[in-house]
């Protein structure tokens, strides 16, 4: 390529922003603990809208996809009878142009569909909720208002509002809401902040309170230390109008 051609101005697509292409980084082939009631296979996504500091899978958060939704339609359908639910993972599967016509895919197959997301697209969850796309979603809610930006890495709380409002104002697709806590970046009065908030909402489903581990030894995305106390679980008063779990906890 001459010179003038390569300084000639071109504009560059991301090949997993193109329309059917997904940047799928691995499957996890078999899960009886990440979709309720169903087993499952878990595809995780690369790339994320948010930066959490203590997020244990920077690499797929920085990587790219290296896997093609044709080989995971193969598996699919080498697994058909086997399995019966399919976890999006990632990553942020939500964030993805093609995401839509590969869940029309893997529905045709009869599997249901549960969307690991943290809710920074709206627009797609309430989309995908009335095609009927999603059988179960986890939501995450990440920190409440005033710490949102220092644990996610952006200032769109009012997106994830948004999507939780979505979520409470429906009955016909289940979906549980979980906090992640590193007591380095929340602690127990955060915690009481999210509840209040979800009791104000009228939510009546299941939260779940899951305690930072990461027990491989890979550097977390923001380098996070280990925590110097974990939460403290009796402070936390249960809420009347929703269930409320903690999980990864010492028993």
């Amino acid at each position: 390529m001459s010179r003038a051609a390569s300084s000639a101005k071109t504009t560059r697509v991301r090949p997993d922003l193109l329309p059917g292409v997904l940047p799928i980084y691995s499957v996890t082939p078999f899960t009886m603990l990440d979709f309720p009631q169903r087993t499952a296979c878990i595809i995780w996504f690369s790339g994320c809208n948010m930066r959490c500091p203590y997020c244990h899978n920077p690499q797929i958060v920085k990587g790219r996809g290296r896997g093609d939704t044709r080989q995971v339609m193969d598996f699919l359908k080498r697994r058909q009878g086997l399995l019966d639910g399919v976890v999006l993972s990632g990553g942020e599967a939500s964030a993805y142009p093609g995401l839509p016509d590969f869940i029309r895919d893997v529905k045709a197959l009869g599997y249901a569909i549960k969307l690991d997301t943290n809710g920074l697209r709206p627009d797609t969850i309430s989309n995908f909720l009335s095609q009927g796309f999603l059988d179960y979603i986890a939501l995450d809610y990440k920190a409440p208002p005033a710490k949102f930006k220092s644990v996610t890495g952006t200032d769109k709380f009012q997106l994830f509002s948004e999507t939780l409002d979505i979520l409470c104002s429906q009955s016909h697709v289940s979906f549980e809401i979980r906090t992640t806590i590193h007591t380095g970046l929340m602690d127990e009065n955060d915690i009481m902040k999210i509840m209040i908030d979800l009791d104000k909402r009228h939510y009546t489903g299941l939260y779940v309170i899951q305690n930072f581990v990461h027990s491989d030894g890979r550097p977390t995305l923001g380098s996070m230390p280990p925590q110097k106390r974990i939460l403290e679980t009796s402070a936390i008063k249960p809420a009347e109008s929703f269930d409320l779990e903690f999980r990864n906890f010492p028993a």
